[in-house]
């Protein structure tokens, strides 16, 4: 299954459209993400990542709505005598 989710910018390096990635944080965990679909995007916006690329800017409130979601099916997965794959 594949996923994408919601990250924060927390650095932008390079000034060329097609070239321009960042540093995105999802939950305390940074990883450098192509910010070449996101133009507009910049330091503190939250963007939705998926196979490294942000594909879409959202409002901080959709993204923490997406982060609660996200813990909250990570939670059922793990239910008490559940193995976990």
């Amino acid at each position: 299954m594949c996923l994408a989710v919601p990250g924060q910018i927390v650095s932008v390096s390079d000034d060329d459209p097609v070239l321009r990635t960042g540093q995105v944080s999802f939950g305390g965990v940074v990883k450098e993400v192509s910010l070449a679909y996101v133009p507009a995007a910049g330091i503190g916006d939250y963007v939705i990542v998926h196979a490294g690329f942000a594909l879409s800017q959202v409002d901080e409130a959709e993204a923490v709505r997406m982060f609660d979601d996200l813990t909250r099916l990570a939670a059922l997965s793990e239910e008490p005598g559940e193995p976990t794959a």
